[in-house]
């Protein structure tokens, strides 16, 4: 279609687009219509003019991506795939009710959606996890990410900025929607354009300033950042906030407002629908949907990984669980070429640097820049890549909310966190992850594993790959002796009975380093007389229910954990919870105060996890008289 008969249409589907994101929060009597209609213009152009894509084959690789930052205007997101043909208009209506699809803020339970959004920062983040999978597939598709003003304020834009610029992503465009109204006031920078282009140009972006209701001006934008080549663009559109509705245009006060039904809403609509314009004869003014290019037709490659090579350690070797870690990435990457891993500058401390040395096109280094390293997991997750995100534990807490929100996503990263607990010494509290497994139990789908030796770690890693869904891996810093045969095999929910006797009067639940705190003072009361049974709980989430009864039954209903975590939300909290309806109570031997720094066996003791302690608590809930420690 010539420019000439394009823009008119392409005015025509902005108008719908804020007729359809009215009607649809109008009947809902929520949400954010106002934040749609200024950005109705660059939606129009972006769907119906650039982007490559088949309404009845979402999840086409080759199609162009887009994803909407700025969750809240979810109902204008819908408004274009209905305009495209992948909804029903009168499915627009059912907006926020609890037997739709279409909710609040955009879920992948909508073929088209990527990953959720609504929690501002970080759809780029995303986006540039969606563009690197282009990259790793060889697809020529483009991704798309637009963002409002307001969002500029999050840390988390900066450091997407940072790096996707580092990474040359010249396939990924973003819009910032300027509309200079945030919620409670105007926004930073207002419509201060120069503010935008300055921070954006610093970072390495092609950065181009329009106005955002100027469909030639949007059109030029669009083909100016798909010939840019080196870096990525953003586009910085100037708009106005409410536009097309007069009482609402550039007013405060109307954010997360829908109109009312009745008056106020046909007010609105009355306004737009004066705003159609005529299209050059011979062109159809109802929709642009049978414009639009549909992506390449490449046959979809089945990837059906290779056998993951088993370990090969000696029994009582020590070696650390990240040290194991690393080495078994590099045994995934060779059985399958979709496991990819990033880094945010810990990799000789996490070992995610072997996978590099190994497979450096499928390793993306983020810096020290958590946020943007899980955000982009979540793209690459999304588009058929399996992420191995590593770093600190404790800092993997400053991306607490991206991993929040891959759980609504359902998204398949899988995050490890190393150097967890009192045990790593002499660095002190401010790197001691002591809530991470409280942070990753409390969301419903996640898989929480604590591996406690390099054999286990392996294992379960290979397991943790191919599991549906986001999960964490807690990994430890110590060395610590290899416990079980290279033969040795493990499930997802499951658990090892590593010491137990008919005799056993309680039974005593580690992970990690505790399990071996637990095995010495099993040692230590056998000397005695005193039997304990021990338990390694390796699968922390899901949680082995019945198996733990079990044992508790068994053994007096004597049940103790023991942990190098903080005592609320960890392994205590999880197996009181799995035990509590058979009517079996848990003491539970746990950090409770913020540590200091010292040597880990100090530590240890001096929180109240070690030997000694675990003998004290044996003796204390079993009545048994134990020897002395010695």
């Amino acid at each position: 279609m010539d420019r000439a008969s394009l823009i008119p249409a392409l005015k025509n589907v902005a108008t719908r687009l804020r007729i359809d994101s009215i009607r649809a929060t109008s009947e809902a009597g929520s949400g954010h219509p106002t934040s749609c209609c200024s950005m109705a213009d660059v939606m129009a152009a972006l769907f119906f003019a650039e982007m490559r894509f088949d309404p009845a084959d979402a999840q086409n690789p080759d199609a162009d991506r887009f994803v909407l930052s700025k969750g809240h205007a979810a109902p204008i997101l819908y408004a274009a795939w209905a305009e495209a043909g992948a909804l029903n208009r009168s499915d627009l209506l059912m907006l926020r009710r609890l037997d739709s699809d279409l909710e609040g803020h955009p879920t992948p339970r909508l073929p088209f959606v990527d990953v959720a959004t609504g929690s501002l920062g970080q759809g780029i983040c995303a986006a540039i996890g969606i563009a690197l999978n282009a990259r790793r597939i060889k697809s020529q598709h483009r991704t798309y990410v637009l963002l409002g003003d307001g969002e500029s304020a999050e840390g988390s834009v900066w450091e997407a900025a940072n790096t996707a610029a580092t990474l040359c992503l010249d396939n990924l465009c973003g819009v910032t929607d300027v509309n200079a109204l945030g919620q409670s006031r105007p926004t930073m920078w207002t419509h201060d354009m120069e503010q935008f282009e300055r921070r954006w140009s610093a970072f390495g972006w092609h950065a181009l300033v329009i106005d955002g209701h100027d469909m030639a001006a949007i059109l030029d934008a669009l083909d100016d950042a798909r010939r840019t080549r080196g870096r990525p663009t953003m586009i910085l559109a100037r708009t106005i906030k409410g536009k097309g509705v007069s009482f609402v245009e550039g007013r405060e006060g109307w954010h997360g407002k829908a109109f009312k039904k009745g008056e106020e809403m046909n007010r609105a609509i009355a306004e737009l629908e004066k705003q159609f314009v005529p299209v050059p004869a011979g062109r159809p003014a109802a929709s642009l949907a049978a414009r639009i290019e549909q992506p390449s037709s490449t046959p979809r490659a089945v990837v059906t990984p290779a056998p993951v090579a088993p370990p090969s350690y000696t029994l009582g070797e020590p070696v650390a669980t990240r040290e194991a870690f690393g080495a078994a990435l590099v045994k995934l990457g060779e059985a399958d070429p979709r496991v990819v891993v990033l880094d945010a500058d810990v990799k000789n401390s996490t070992f995610s640097d072997k996978f590099e040395g190994a497979f450096p096109d499928r390793f993306y280094e983020s810096f020290i820049a958590e946020q943007v390293m899980v955000g982009a997991a979540m793209g690459l997750a999304a588009r058929g890549a399996i992420p191995f995100a590593a770093t600190f534990a404790c800092f993997l807490m400053r991306a607490a909310d991206f991993a929040r929100m891959a759980a609504i996503g359902g998204n398949n990263i899988k995050l490890v966190g190393s150097h967890a607990g009192v045990s790593i010494g002499e660095d002190g509290p401010s790197q001691m992850a002591l809530e991470d497994l409280a942070v990753f139990r409390a969301e419903p789908n996640y898989t929480v594993l604590y591996p406690s030796d390099a054999v286990s770690a392996e294992r379960l890693l290979a397991l943790m790959a191919y599991r549906p869904g986001p999960a964490y891996m807690r990994t430890s810093r110590p060395k610590t002796p290899v416990l079980y045969s290279n033969d040795e095999t493990f499930t997802i929910g499951g658990l090892k009975v590593l010491r137990e006797s008919r005799d056993d009067v309680a039974t005593v639940i580690g992970a990690g380093v505790t399990v071996f705190e637990a095995l010495n003072a099993h040692e230590e009361l056998a000397s005695s007389g005193t039997r304990v049974r021990v338990i390694d709980l390796y699968s922390v989430a899901p949680i082995d229910r019945e198996a733990l009864i079990a044992a508790g039954r068994a053994t007096g209903g004597n049940l103790i954990t023991v942990e190098d975590h903080y005592a609320s939300g960890g392994i205590g909290d999880a197996v009181a919870e799995a035990v509590a309806d058979a009517g079996l109570t848990v003491h539970r031997l746990a950090v409770r105060e913020i540590p200091r720094s010292g040597k880990p066996e100090e530590l240890l003791d001096r929180y109240g996890i070690s030997a000694r302690h675990i003998v004290s608590a044996v003796r204390a809930i079993a009545g048994k008289t134990v020897g002395a420690r010695r």
